[in-house]
């Protein structure tokens, strides 16, 4: 019997240009910056990549340069047997940033109301911090 999946769909503005928030996603040193968690990877169609200290994990399989990335995605706290999720980040420019249109697809659906809440804590606040704060020095 198949597992019960979830699509998230959220749009969010960062206020940076897209090759900024876009290397915020591919570039490692970059995301450990903003996340404050290590990360690994190369932006590199094929490429695995980790965050948050390996508790995300996947491929990089699509990399079209500051407009869109499509991984393969997933947790260690993935149910056993489920597939990856797939995740779609789209980047465009617009007054005050990027927009950024998310949609994670094939989440578990036990787990979708916490990957939901999880953007919003663990990537969109933080991006909005790192371009707002200073941290970016010289990014936006």
């Amino acid at each position: 019997m198949a597992k019960r999946v979830s699509t998230i769909v959220q749009t969010v503005i960062i206020p940076a240009r897209p090759a900024h928030v876009y290397a915020a996603f591919t570039n490692a040193r970059i995301h450990t910056a903003v996340t404050g968690a290590p990360a690994t990877g190369r932006a590199r169609v094929g490429g695995a990549f980790t965050a948050w200290d390996g508790y995300i994990f996947g491929i990089h399989r699509e990399l079209t340069k500051d407009r869109r990335i499509v991984q393969d995605w997933q947790t260690t706290e993935w149910p056993a047997g489920a597939a990856p999720s797939r995740l779609a980040l789209s980047f465009e420019a617009v007054t005050g940033g990027t927009k950024v249109r998310m949609v994670h697809s094939d989440v578990p659906a036990e787990q979708a109301n916490a990957y939901r809440q999880g953007w919003i804590d663990f990537y969109w606040n933080p991006l909005k911090a790192y371009f707002t704060e200073g941290r970016a020095a010289g990014r936006n």
